[in-house]
């Protein structure tokens, strides 16, 4: 079982396979000074572990809940159903399917009432979940709030660097 690690962003994930898509969304995170906590719970397999974690995610200190998941993709609504934190959802393509549609509609389709803000399919999805994430809690922190002012402006300087090289 996880240890008792606390931080603002919890990252859940259905399968350790969606490691190396959901690292993105880690490293963007450890590079705003989040360290998330990570953990492996299947809404599925673990439905128990699943409602138990998110509905003791507030009183844990979690902020933010960000899901990841597959094929029907059940995760983030059931994280949703089970807190009044925001959950982002990360829909997965798995290895066989189709890209990763199917669990983009399961994540999305959501019934009023529970929503889950979604991003894109995969690494981009990922990496966008983290900077979602800290958009939210820069509300409220004037520190991370302008790590993201810095972030924007680094973004602008590297496509005008890329423009004027081929210039």
């Amino acid at each position: 079982m996880a240890d008792e690690k606390t931080s603002s962003v919890a990252i859940v994930m259905g399968s350790d396979s969606d490691m190396p898509v959901m690292q993105s969304c880690i490293d963007q995170l450890k590079a705003f000074g989040i360290d998330p906590i990570v953990r492996i719970i299947s809404a599925h397999r673990t439905p128990k572990v699943a409602a138990q974690f998110a509905a003791n995610a507030s009183k844990n200190g979690i902020k933010i809940i960000i899901a990841a998941a597959g094929m029907a993709a059940h995760l983030a609504g059931a994280m949703a159903a089970q807190t009044t934190l925001p959950v982002i959802g990360v829909p997965m393509a798995a290895k066989d399917g189709p890209a990763g549609l199917d669990a983009l509609l399961s994540t999305v389709q959501m019934p009023p009432g529970v929503p889950v803000a979604t991003v894109a399919i995969g690494k981009a999805g990922a990496k966008n979940a983290a900077i979602l994430a800290v958009q939210i809690l820069a509300l409220a922190d004037t520190g991370l709030a302008q790590k993201l002012v810095e972030f924007k402006k680094q973004q602008e300087e590297k496509v005008i660097e890329k423009d004027s090289a081929l210039q």
